[in-house]
């Protein structure tokens, strides 16, 4: 089990930004934190427990389990 989401991907289903154009110019701008450290790549693969840190706010990456 590999389950995994991109970051931009994330960023618009936690409602972050609205489109997948902002979420590629803020995480190229440097706002976005993983685990601690600026993520400069959209398609980084968060898995369940990584931590994103956008303009101080800080979320946990959680996986659903599938029905």
């Amino acid at each position: 089990m590999d389950e995994y989401i991109k970051l931009d991907q994330f960023l618009k289903l936690a409602q972050i930004v609205a489109t997948g154009g902002q979420a590629k110019q803020v995480i190229l701008d440097g706002q976005v934190k993983v685990n601690g450290e600026v993520e400069l790549r959209r398609g980084r693969k968060l898995r369940e427990g990584d931590r994103v840190e956008v303009d101080g706010e800080e979320l946990v990456v959680m996986v659903e389990p599938e029905a």
